[in-house]
C-alpha cells in the first residue's frame, strides 16, 4: 500500500512502472481489480476532466465511488476522527482540496492508499498523464525542450517537479512577478519559444491577464518553435487570453485525444497504489 501525493515523491523508474501499469490497463488487464471495493472521493462541484475519469476508472476496475463534495473536509471535526471512521469502510480516498496540507493529514491517519487529485500546489495525475501520452508520440520525450507558460501555481510547479524527476529541459515564459523558483525565465513568447518542442500552457485568472499580454501562444509564434513542435494546454484553457483561436484550430494543439489517457493513467495510479510493488 502506497499514496500518491506528489510528483516529488517519486523517481523515474517509479513513473516509468506507472506507465507500465498503463500499458496493461490498455491491454485489457486488471479488469476486476477492484471487485467489492469502495473507493471515497472528495470533489468540489467545479471538476470535470479528473473526476469522470476517476470516477469512470474505479467502475470499469469493478470498484463502488462514494462521491463527497471538498468542503466536507472543511468541518469542524478533526481530520483524524473522520479518518478513523473512514479506515472502517473505504479501500482507497481520492482527494481534490485547494490545500495540501489535507491531503497530507489524510494519508498521515488513513490506514489506505490516498490520491491527490488536485491543490493549489500541484497536479500529480495531469502531469502523469501528459507524460504518458507524450511517451506514446515521441521518440524520447525526455530528450525534448519543454516551455511552460503561465504563472507560478499547480501546472507549472508540477511540470517543474516532473522536469527534475525525468531530467528534461524546462523553461517559463510569464510576467513579472510570476515567476517559478529556479526555472529559466522568459517575459515575451516570441524569445521563449525559439527552440522548443513542447510548449504547455496554464489558463489564467482575469485580473493577471494583461501581465501576460506578451505571452500569448499563437499560431505564429508556434511556428518559430522546433519542427515538429506540439502545444499541450492545461484545460481548462481560454482562446483569446493565454492561447489564440487560430492555434487550437491549428495542427500544433495535441487535441482532445491526447487527454484521453487521463483514464488509463489513473486506473493505473490506483493499481500502483493498491496492490503495485
Amino acid at each position: 500500500m502506497k499514496h500518491f501525493i506528489k510528483l516529488s515523491d517519486h523517481k523515474a523508474i517509479d513513473i516509468y512502472e506507472l506507465f507500465e501499469w498503463t500499458d496493461e490497463v490498455c491491454r485489457g488487464k486488471h479488469a476486476d481489480a477492484l471487485k467489492g471495493k469502495s473507493v471515497v472521493m472528495f470533489f468540489p462541484a467545479s471538476g470535470i476532466r479528473t473526476r469522470v475519469t476517476f470516477e469512470k476508472g474505479i467502475y470499469l476496475l469493478g470498484g463502488q465511488p462514494i462521491l463527497f463534495p471538498a468542503e466536507t473536509l472543511d468541518k469542524k471535526e478533526e481530520l483524524k476522527d473522520v479518518c478513523g471512521y473512514l479506515n472502517n469502510w473505504a479501500d482507497m480516498v481520492i482527494v481534490r482540496h485547494k490545500d495540501i496540507h489535507v491531503v497530507e493529514q489524510l494519508a498521515m491517519y488513513l490506514t489506505v492508499p490516498v490520491i491527490n487529485a488536485m491543490t493549489d500546489g500541484n497536479h500529480p495525475c495531469e502531469i502523469l498523464a501528459d507524460m504518458y501520452a507524450l511517451s506514446k508520440i515521441r521518440e524520447d520525450f525526455t530528450k525534448d525542450n519543454y516551455l511552460y507558460v503561465g504563472k507560478d501555481g499547480n501546472i507549472g510547479l508540477s511540470w517543474k517537479a516532473a522536469s527534475e524527476i525525468m531530467g528534461f529541459s524546462l523553461e517559463q515564459c510569464c510576467g513579472i512577478g510570476y515567476e517559478i523558483d529556479g526555472l529559466v525565465t522568459h517575459r515575451n513568447i516570441k524569445d521563449a519559444i525559439v527552440g522548443k518542442d513542447i510548449v504547455c500552457t496554464d489558463s489564467l485568472p482575469e485580473n493577471v491577464l494583461s501581465d501576460f499580454k506578451d505571452c500569448q501562444v499563437t499560431k505564429e509564434m508556434m511556428e518559430l518553435a522546433n519542427d515538429g513542435a506540439l502545444l499541450n494546454p492545461c484545460p481548462p484553457f481560454y482562446r483569446g487570453e493565454e492561447v489564440s483561436d487560430d492555434v487550437i484550430d491549428s495542427e500544433y494543439f495535441i487535441g482532445y485525444e491526447f487527454k484521453k489517457h487521463l483514464l488509463e493513467v489513473q486506473q493505473a495510479v490506483m493499481l500502483y497504489c493498491l496492490i503495485g510493488s
